[in-house]
């Protein structure tokens, strides 16, 4: 499966990564960061409305190249001037063509969060996402075991990060809820053959709080989907590929943030 896949890719070059930079090293730097408060991450994002996480991706595994073209500061600056909630940048390099120094620059000129979209499997990403400036990381329960859940979460909001824990079904949605997770994503786009369905957000909407904001991942291509999400109670949808590929991203965000 893809999953194991990035995973596997991930955990090499972070092995690289920490032999090149030293874990005291990437420490000292994220506690040179200014203090963040996760909760007010997540009080955004269960103020009113329906909230738009905007991304900043060059590929993925389903799509491969999505834009030869890519400026990703100046695509950042376009969401932020929009009024996104958030800014997801991927910065996972073999998979998604992603890099920590698109992450970096965006944060360094961009005042609008930034998450630190990859695949987080040791401790020492999350250090790397508070130096670089992030604000949010991204816990993947199909990827972690509960207990590096719990302990991922803990640290992360120690750091000041807030974190979007992805779940993909039922079960999962219970180990995030065990955790502590005070924001769940839900990935519309199945892993295993990457077709695309907003019935996974409409089954496991019920099963999150209102008080945990709810985030559907994957799939929006028009406004009108949008508007479906809006209508089953989610709070936030996070939209790469279709934002990457439109000529007019500030008409497109500006319209979705506008849905009740």
């Amino acid at each position: 499966m893809i999953l194991d896949d990035l995973v596997s890719a991930t955990s090499d070059r972070i092995n690289l990564e920490m032999q090149q930079t030293p874990l005291a090293t990437v420490k000292q730097a994220a506690l040179k960061q200014p203090k963040t408060n996760a909760q007010d991450i997540y009080d955004r994002f269960l103020s009113t409305g329906v909230h738009v996480i905007g991304e900043v991706k060059k590929a993925s595994p389903s799509k491969g190249i999505i834009v030869n073209d890519f400026p990703y500061l100046e695509i950042a600056e376009q969401y932020s001037a929009a009024g996104v909630t958030a800014i997801s940048v991927l910065t996972e390099p073999d998979y998604f063509k992603g890099d920590l120094k698109y992450l970096q620059t965006i944060t360094e000129h961009v005042d609008t969060p930034v998450l630190r979209k990859d695949f987080t499997i040791d401790p020492y990403m999350i250090y790397q996402a508070k130096a670089s400036g992030a604000k949010i990381i991204l816990l993947i329960v199909a990827i972690l075991t509960p207990e590096q859940l719990s302990a991922y979460l803990k640290l992360a909001h120690q750091l000041g990060l807030a974190a979007i824990v992805e779940a993909h079904d039922e079960a999962e949605i219970k180990v995030a809820l065990n955790a502590g997770a005070k924001m769940i994503g839900v990935n519309n786009r199945n892993l295993k053959n990457f077709t695309v369905s907003f019935e996974n957000s409409i089954k496991l909407r019920p099963l999150v709080p209102k008080s945990v904001a709810f985030i559907a991942e994957s799939g929006v291509k028009t406004v009108a989907d949008v508007q479906k999400l809006a209508e089953i109670g989610v709070n936030g949808v996070l939209i790469g590929e279709t934002l990457m590929r439109s000529n007019n991203k500030a008409a497109f965000i500006e319209a979705a943030q506008e849905i009740d």
